[in-house]
């Protein structure tokens, strides 16, 4: 029920922020240079472990999963929030984007040959990840690929810390920990990108990008 309560209590914020965050991120990946280049290496994973259908977990304004498509990816979005996914469906009629949940996906087993999850997990309570994580493993072929988005805990020490989001509650995780749960999981690491923040940065956090694999 809680778990239920935090979704639900997302899910409502981001449709409220839904109009304001789709116009100040739709662009963002254009002066990330970083961010481009380890989509650009998760996509060329996907299609060296045999290619696939490829979801975009939490897709938001949908500018990411085009980015995928630009890419030669059979990507489609999949966000809680229906309000992102209606400004998505309009700024990328050619798209498939749906609405659903991270912890009971709509998609057979073994399905897809990769999952994007940016910055997804982000306001899932540290008890409830691991179930998300067994769903990634789930729709994942022999062979997939999965790339993780998130900030990194500013103690190593601490495997979660709670930070203050603009939306809802989230939670930074240490790299180690989060990669030893995708081990757990049956997704080994393959790679991991740390990007120290900027001086510009709202948030002075390191970004975390893990690619994992699954057998």
């Amino acid at each position: 029920m809680v778990e239920h309560d935090v979704l639900s209590a997302t899910r409502d914020a981001y449709d409220a922020a839904a109009p304001t965050y789709a116009q100040l991120f739709r662009d963002t990946l254009r002066d990330s240079p970083l961010d481009r280049a380890m989509l650009g290496v998760f996509a060329e994973a996907v299609r060296a472990g045999g290619g696939g259908q490829v979801a975009d977990l939490g897709c938001g304004p949908g500018h990411v999963t085009a980015h995928l498509d630009e890419l030669g990816l059979a990507a489609f979005g999949i966000d809680a929030s229906p309000v992102m996914i209606e400004s998505a469906r309009q700024a990328y009629p050619g798209l498939r984007f749906d609405v659903g949940s991270m912890a009971a996906l709509t998609i057979a087993d073994g399905a897809l040959g990769g999952v994007l999850s940016r910055w997804s997990i982000i306001h899932t309570p540290p008890q409830g990840l691991p179930a998300i994580l067994a769903e990634f493993h789930r729709v994942l072929a022999p062979g997939g690929h999965l790339l993780v988005g998130f900030w990194a805990s500013g103690d190593p020490s601490h495997p979660t810390q709670v930070f203050d989001h603009a939306v809802a509650p989230a939670y930074r995780w240490s790299p180690d920990h989060l990669a030893a749960m995708l081990r757990e999981s049956g997704l080994a690491e393959v790679a991991r990108m740390v990007r120290e923040p900027q001086p510009t940065d709202r948030r002075q956090f390191q970004e975390v990008h893990l690619l994992a694999r699954k057998a």
